[in-house]
């Protein structure tokens, strides 16, 4: 009997693409959806019909954007006949999606966001953190008079129009958990994690590189109660009350303090420097984090936790290459901005979809990562099907698993013409504290 009440508690898979997306897509999101929306008497097109075409475009083949929009219309009408029917014409599609507020597809986000922390629950937690990696990448936009008026061209030869993307990725699952957009040339990877911490879960550990180095990134998110884990370069100056040589130091206590925080009068920030060595890497990895106990984060969770942060990378590659996103194919900036958002959500949701069918791992083991190709091409089975397959989709995902195989050797890297060769940071400064700067420290102690 105790069996029998396991095997009714586990979740069904769904039957179709439509009814996996409903898994996240629920009554309770379009109403949080419909409530940022300005209401309209009678529309042409609908919340739910726009929204589900306009995600459901970033999965569809097709050379252009109207090819992709027929396809996912057609697969619309077969899955909800029910639902008030879209719109004929491509044309009134894309005057339709350009009416939507931004605000709506942002409600959107957020109300997935809550649906991810309520599904996977314990499952995206490792150990007491969840893992989550920030990085950024740009993508091009087409080379119109608006765009390039609007988003500019950078560099001597003047590239064509680009937009940056900031994502905070689940380190361990794959997907997506919240991403920020700005200028290509313009825009501040650490401003833009800065205004995604309100977003971030309780148990959250930030994994970032060496260019998210900085006394205000780094304050602000011990303000906002946010742990972190970022390499660190010859940028960044530390103190500690012990004369050790910097060859010798593996991890401690230390104090970031800036020589400009100090003649501000800014108090010095403190937290554990970590040196990871490995035998394969020429060079070790400096890490800065504010969790201050070994036990709660080892040095050997962070080395792996700074490994993991690869599958930022990952993520970049699926979206851009996997999803054909390197170049954005709207042609206005209204239609750039809800193209973009609405791409990442259909990523966030396809990669979701492939992290909730793996199979449960074992306890202490890490999750089975999916593979989100084969999830693309089951979702585009589905969208271009005449009859209805013969396994369930939930079924035929479970089965796109990532490849676990080991490497024997290292990964080659071609190198590519118009890229700088990747130099490795340099260590950090590590200084001997002084007795002036001890005494300051403890003002600053006693004054908070």
């Amino acid at each position: 009997m105790a069996n029998a009440g396991r095997r009714g508690r586990q979740r069904r898979r769904a039957k179709s693409l439509i009814g996996s997306m409903r898994e996240f897509l629920t009554p309770s999101v379009f109403k949080q959806v419909r409530n940022a929306s300005k209401r309209r008497k009678h529309p042409r097109w609908d919340l739910h019909p726009l929204l589900y075409i306009l995600l459901l475009t970033t999965y569809c083949c097709g050379d252009s954007l109207p090819e992709k929009f027929e396809a996912a219309k057609g697969f619309y009408v077969v899955c909800c006949p029910k639902r008030k029917r879209p719109g004929g014409s491509f044309a009134g599609f894309q005057k339709a999606i350009a009416k939507l507020p931004m605000p709506v597809l942002r409600a959107l986000a957020t109300a997935i966001r809550g649906r991810v922390a309520a599904i996977f629950g314990e499952r995206w937690k490792v150990g007491n953190f969840i893992p989550l990696g920030c990085d950024g990448t740009r993508q091009e936009c087409p080379r119109t008079e608006e765009l390039e008026r609007r988003l500019g061209t950078f560099g001597k030869e003047g590239s064509a129009p680009m937009i940056w993307n900031t994502s905070i990725v689940h380190l361990t699952l794959g997907f997506p958990f919240c991403w920020r957009f700005g200028k290509g040339g313009k825009a501040s990877e650490r401003s833009h994690l800065v205004s995604m911490l309100r977003w971030l879960p309780a148990a959250a550990l930030i994994v970032a590189d060496a260019g998210y180095v900085g006394y205000d990134v780094v304050a602000t998110m011990i303000s906002a109660g946010v742990c972190f884990l970022i390499r660190m370069s010859s940028n960044a100056t530390f103190y500690t009350a012990a004369n050790e040589p910097l060859d010798e130091f593996r991890e401690g206590i230390v104090y970031y303090w800036p020589k400009t925080r100090q003649a501000e009068g800014k108090p010095p920030i403190r937290g554990r420097l970590l040196c990871i060595h490995s035998a394969r890497h020429k060079v070790d990895v400096w890490l800065f984090t504010n969790v201050e106990d070994p036990q709660r984060l080892p040095l050997e969770t962070a080395a792996t936790c700074y490994r993991w942060r690869w599958e930022n990378e990952g993520f970049f590659r699926t979206y851009k290459r996997t999803l054909k996103k390197v170049v954005l194919m709207s042609r206005t900036l209204r239609l750039v901005h809800r193209e973009a958002e609405a791409s990442m959500i259909a990523a966030q949701l396809l990669l979701c979809q492939g992290a909730l069918a793996m199979p449960a791992p074992a306890k202490g083991n890490l999750p089975v990562m999916c593979s989100p190709r084969g999830v693309l091409l089951e979702a585009r089975r589905d969208i271009s099907a005449r009859t209805e397959p013969k396994r369930p989709f939930g079924e035929r995902i479970a089965r796109a698993q990532r490849d676990q195989r080991l490497r024997s050797s290292t990964k080659q890297k071609r190198e590519w013409p118009r890229r700088k060769p990747h130099t490795p940071p340099h260590p950090p400064v590590l200084l001997t504290l002084t007795e002036e700067q001890k005494t300051r420290i403890h003002r600053h102690l006693q004054a908070a």
